[in-house]
């Protein structure tokens, strides 16, 4: 029998309609009830491609003895987390504060009022030993205690709302200094992998953001002379981004990243792909390409972009969310080979060549004698010789039952993918990559902003109608990524001067940021509107965790728009996240890295150089200056208002003057 889910858009809860546990939306109607019969509140929070969320629902929730004891004692509500963000990142940093750690699927507890007391992640339907308490038992013991001692689960939930509204607000300093920004670089190399990349051991992460912030640290020290600290940092870059190139991590046959690797090694994936890693590191392999000319980091985007073509873009040009880790309830089934059925698709002697190159053995390096396939040998040209036998392979393995896909369109996520399009389309002289990412930011433009009637923007698509109302992630992200367009359409379209209209769209989004999200009191944004469904704290997020905090993002398109501006409330605001920022970027710098990636951007200047001509030779011709360097934010915006053949070239709040002499401005910008 169906549950209260049934009639959900969510795919996620859909999965979940037919559990015998009488799950409920987040609604206020749940509350009600949860007051009404004095129940305690279980909010469980996951989705759709996490396998860990799987293994819960099969092993707990679809068991009729477990699903009457959380029936009986609690109000079930069930939470996708891409859905609902704003309810997901509160109760993280809420179980985070339990018990140091965070993730998914995550499962919390609260008084009949909403307010948490106690919350974990996975727990087993029975005892398995390593200090993990059994689902049933936990439920009971929570039940008993609120019993007995509710006063001290109420002491619970008031420190942890304390707490929540604590961490809002981080004490500000004097603001970041340039010092700073290189004691965080060197912290952050500190805890780098010399041998394999990455950063700590396992479980390893791609961790985008501070790539990113490295490679701007490095072209900001470079240009300083600081020879120790761009030696260090160029070591963790390339190895880090040969290491996942190199992995399992990094879909050898179809192209495309995993979540994350669960060893050192980056050999075995958690096999979910999503949207946001793979839109981020799109441009970071992007940037490695531009720094060490790594024939391999380019195919790794052309081999992404062909993956997101093949399977995640929409008919509508947007892409979809993820596809599952599990097909057919087998993590990773879908992605794994043997060498037998290796050998026989290829034949004997091709197939040996193959299984050797991408270590395919008898025994297997992953379960039930399976392989998941790792790029052995550090030779590009021998990875292009054996790119037909990938073909090959993909081509079988595209007759198997496929993961499933969760089709919604998030507007965050798609922003994030857009900026890696703009960028590898750029640099890699693809114009049509470009123009995919103009099409998903036209899209979103259309159909999630205008159509809406209140100027308002919606989160979350689903088929057949919008959904869930913005966050400042989606605002924020996206007018970074229209931002991210402006600064090289004029060059795929140089006839148009299309630059202006997204600089536009940028500052109209964030003209709606400054007025729905700002704190009126304290430093930074909060993530919810003010008209936003009131929760039990209205939360700021300062920390980067899968994707760029939302603050952080805000650096990124407060230092932009002003220096294309001029506009001082744009440098009144990044000055205000410099000052909150800079006791994060000495505690923890990894957590808050593109956030100070966008700090080193401001420091270093924005490039904007401006062009009269609509000659497609010469605005091609800069492209490919650019193209030699490594990465450096530049605005090339074609300006009818210049004279025929005039450039203008300004670097932060500094412009040159007006030249017909383009290789003088190239040699400026050589310098810079």
């Amino acid at each position: 029998m169906a549950n209260h889910l049934i009639n959900e858009s969510s795919l996620y809860l859909k999965q979940h309609a037919e559990n015998p546990v009488d799950w409920w939306p987040w609604c206020e109607e749940a509350f009600k009830v949860a007051k009404e019969e004095g129940k305690l509140i279980l909010v469980s929070i996951g989705y759709s491609a996490c396998h860990w969320c799987h293994v819960m629902a099969h092993e707990s929730f679809e068991d009729e003895y477990i699903a009457n004891i959380m029936n009986r004692n609690f109000v079930c509500i069930k939470v996708d987390r891409e859905e609902r963000p704003d309810i997901d990142q509160m109760f993280v940093e809420v179980v985070q504060m339990i018990t140091g750690r965070a993730g998914w699927p995550l499962n919390v507890f609260c008084l009949p009022d909403g307010r948490p007391f106690f919350g974990g992640t996975y727990f087993p339907p029975k005892d398995i030993g390593r200090g993990m308490i059994p689902w049933p038992q936990l439920l009971m013991r929570i039940v008993e205690h609120y019993k007995k001692a509710p006063q001290e689960l109420e002491e619970n939930a008031e420190n942890i709302i304390q707490n929540l509204h604590i961490s809002n607000n981080p004490v500000p300093e004097e603001g970041l200094k340039e010092g700073d920004l290189l004691e965080a670089a060197r912290a952050i190399c500190k805890t780098h992998d010399d041998e394999w990349g990455g950063f700590g051991q396992a479980p390893k992460f791609p961790s985008p953001t501070v790539l990113d912030f490295l490679f701007s640290i490095r072209e900001f020290e470079e240009s300083t002379g600081n020879e120790e600290l761009v030696k260090k940092v160029d070591k963790v870059l390339i190895t880090t981004l040969k290491g996942m190139a190199h992995g399992g991590i990094y879909d050898q046959i179809g192209g495309g990243f995993s979540r994350y690797s669960v060893d050192r090694f980056w050999a075995i994936p958690h096999f979910e792909k999503m949207l946001y890693d793979n839109g981020l590191l799109l441009s970071v392999y992007t940037k490695g390409y531009l720094l060490s000319g790594i024939e391999l980091f380019k195919a790794i985007v052309e081999e992404t972009i062909g993956w997101l073509m093949r399977e995640m873009i929409t008919k509508d040009g947007v892409y979809a969310a993820s596809l599952d880790a599990d097909t057919e309830g087998v993590e990773g089934k879908y992605y794994a080979w043997t060498q037998d059925e290796v050998i026989k698709i290829l034949g004997e002697k091709e197939g040996r060549l193959f299984c050797e190159a991408y270590n395919i053995t008898q025994e297997g390096n992953f379960e039930g004698g399976t392989s998941v396939p790792v790029w052995v040998y550090d030779n590009d040209q021998k990875r292009k010789d054996l790119k037909p036998l990938c073909e090959k392979l993909l081509a079988v393995r595209e007759t198997r039952k496929k993961p499933g896909k969760d089709s919604k369109i998030l507007v965050s996520w798609n922003a994030l993918l857009i900026n890696g399009l703009v960028d590898a389309g750029f640099y890699f002289n693809r114009p049509e990559w470009l123009e995919l990412g103009r099409t998903a930011l036209d899209w979103i433009w259309e159909k999630m902003f205008e159509c809406n009637g209140d100027g308002k923007l919606k989160s979350v698509y689903y088929e057949g109608g919008k959904h869930v109302s913005g966050y400042l992630d989606d605002y924020a992200f996206y007018a970074e990524s229209c931002l991210s367009l402006a600064s090289k359409i004029d060059w795929a379209q140089p006839g148009l001067s299309l630059s202006a209209r997204y600089i536009r769209r940028a500052e109209q989004v964030i003209n709606i940021v400054m007025e729905s999200f700002n704190d009126t009191e304290e430093n930074g944004f909060f993530f919810t509107a003010k008209s936003h469904e009131k929760l039990i704290a209205r939360k700021k997020y300062w920390w980067d965790q899968a994707i760029p905090s939302s603050n952080g993002s805000l650096v990124h398109c407060f230092s932009e728009l002003y220096a294309l501006t001029g506009e001082s409330r744009y440098a009144q605001k990044l000055q205000e996240l410099r000052k909150s920022y800079a006791i994060f970027a000495k505690k923890a710098p990894n957590g808050v890295a593109y956030a100070l990636s966008g700090f080193v951007q401001d420091d270093e200047g924005i490039v904007v150089l401006k062009i009269a001509s609509e000659n497609g030779e010469r605005v091609r011709f800069i492209r490919d200056f650019l193209a030699k360097r490594p990465y450096r934010k530049v605005f090339l915006l074609v300006d009818k208002e210049l004279k025929k053949e005039v450039y203008q070239l300004c670097v932060g709040s500094q412009c040159f003057e007006l030249t017909d002499n383009l290789e003088l401005v190239l040699e400026k910008l050589s310098r810079l």
